[in-house]
């Protein structure tokens, strides 16, 4: 049996939920193992999860008509992650998701999230804060991505994701700040000759 400590801190950051409330959602939550480079989500297939990663790492990410992958989001042990257009409207997804490390992870449908949102006002709030703060996530994100150079956005990312950014391969983390791997590895390599 998987220790699930850490989802149920996750739950209990953003809502007390009584005893009976944490069992009734535990139940709907399925423990799922994913081995490195296996895919959870897949454009025109629809994401009918929302997934929490209990042990491993995810990348989402999608790919232009020149064939070229844009990295849209991480996550890490205690993150959620999902191509979140298609799980909350149920439509095709736009995105990749897949496992960068073998991994375990847990997984609510969309049919069984609805009903517990209408079952009780902490089932509904849970979900709401979690909406919210993705949304800000994303915000922030596209900030960023508009007014920051290169070099500030590694660093950005560096001082909030220190433990994410040792564990990405390079292209995937330069696809994530919009710049190349060389251009990555040149900031990089400016960087340790400032320390030294």
């Amino acid at each position: 049996m998987e220790d699930l400590t850490l989802f149920i801190e996750n739950i209990n950051q953003k809502v007390v939920l009584l005893p009976e409330e944490l069992e009734v959602l535990l139940s709907e939550f399925k423990i799922r193992k994913v081995k490195k480079r296996q895919f959870i989500v897949q454009p025109e297939f629809v994401n009918k999860h929302r997934t929490y990663v209990l042990q491993g790492a995810f990348r989402a990410y999608v790919v232009d008509e020149k064939g070229s992958e844009h990295t849209i989001q991480f996550a890490i042990e205690d993150w959620w992650i999902a191509d979140y257009n298609s799980y909350v409207y149920q439509t095709p997804a736009t995105m990749f998701i897949v496992a960068l490390e073998d991994s375990v992870i847990l997984q609510i449908g969309y049919e069984a999230e609805q009903k517990l949102k209408s079952s009780a006002y902490n089932f509904e709030k849970l979900f709401r804060l979690m909406a919210e703060k993705s949304a800000a996530f994303y915000s922030r994100r596209i900030i960023a991505m508009l007014t920051q150079n290169a070099e500030e956005r590694y660093n950005d990312f560096l001082e909030k994701f220190p433990k994410v950014a040792q564990r990405l391969p390079q292209y995937a983390l330069a696809s994530y700040l919009n710049m190349t791997t060389e251009f990555l590895s040149k900031i990089r390599n400016e960087k340790v000759k400032k320390k030294s």
